[in-house]
């Protein structure tokens, strides 16, 4: 079973030292996993027993197109009034404990690892009924409809159950699990994870309309944002805005495993 990396919060001694690698450019920023502390959770409406760490949100002239939390959910925590946006599409990616999920009349238990898309305007609830806490990722978009083609339906799955899909020439040293057919043009977002083995790399600076969020599920690398080469490891969160020069090499001694968000599918707007 994976291990995704969890923050836990806390706050550093005083002794420590400040000097840290987060960065926020004009073409992406870098949340290393020590800034996700006490102090840098919120909290939202309706939400028993639950803090979140906001690791990205629209903001103009960067990355406009998607928000992402990590939740960390109490024992006895959760919310009956969920999502207060009838607009919003979600992916909920759980990397820690268990939660139950009620979804069109229908009980899913989850786990490490289970992913929920939900529709727009869906009804479904989410509690923890364990004695731990549990940790999940909440992705969000406005859903972009296009007149004659009907929005996606909500589906349940986890991890374990999607093919690792091997990037073409890679002998399976870059590889992506991608939830949803990358053809169903319904889907105006992937969250999928991408994984690389020791030595895997992108090896071109990939530089494309797509906004990004990368949180990085286990291992390290060095990673190409822009013109910089950043070391990344577990826990830290890349924030990418369209057109942002990337690339990753792979060192090991493990895997290297991201979830990885993308906007897709839809005609550029052609006013701001």
């Amino acid at each position: 079973m994976a291990d995704y990396y969890t923050p836990r919060g806390g706050l550093p001694p005083q002794t420590e030292l400040t000097t840290d690698r987060a960065v926020f450019t004009q073409a992406y920023a870098v949340l290393p996993r020590g800034t996700m502390r006490d102090i840098t959770t919120n909290r939202l409406p309706f939400w028993d027993e639950t803090r979140l760490w906001t690791i990205a949100r629209p903001l103009t002239g960067f990355a406009e197109t998607f928000s992402q939390y990590i939740a960390e959910v109490g024992p006895g925590g959760g919310s009956d009034r969920p999502e207060n946006n009838s607009e919003a599409e979600s992916v909920l990616f759980v990397v820690d404990g268990e939660l139950r999920l009620d979804l069109a009349g229908a009980t899913h238990p989850l786990r490490a690892g289970s992913y929920v898309f939900l529709t727009p305007g869906e009804q479904w609830t989410l509690h923890n009924e364990s004695a731990a806490t549990a940790t999940f990722h909440w992705i969000r978009k406005r859903y972009t409809p296009v007149d004659g083609l009907d929005a996606p339906e909500s589906f349940v799955t986890h991890e374990s159950d999607v093919e690792f899909g091997a990037m073409p020439g890679t002998d399976g040293a870059w590889c992506t699990q991608r939830f949803t057919d990358p053809d169903d043009v319904r889907h105006d977002m992937h969250v999928n994870i991408v994984t690389f083995e020791p030595g895997g790399a992108i090896p071109f600076p990939e530089t494309h309309v797509m906004e990004h969020g990368l949180y990085v599920l286990e291992g390290k690398a060095v990673y190409l944002l822009n013109k910089d080469w950043v070391e990344v490891q577990e826990g830290d969160f890349m924030w990418l805005r369209a057109f942002c020069p990337q690339a990753c090499y792979a060192g090991g001694p493990g895997r290297f495993r991201y979830l990885l968000y993308k906007d897709m599918h839809r005609h550029a707007p052609l006013s701001l």
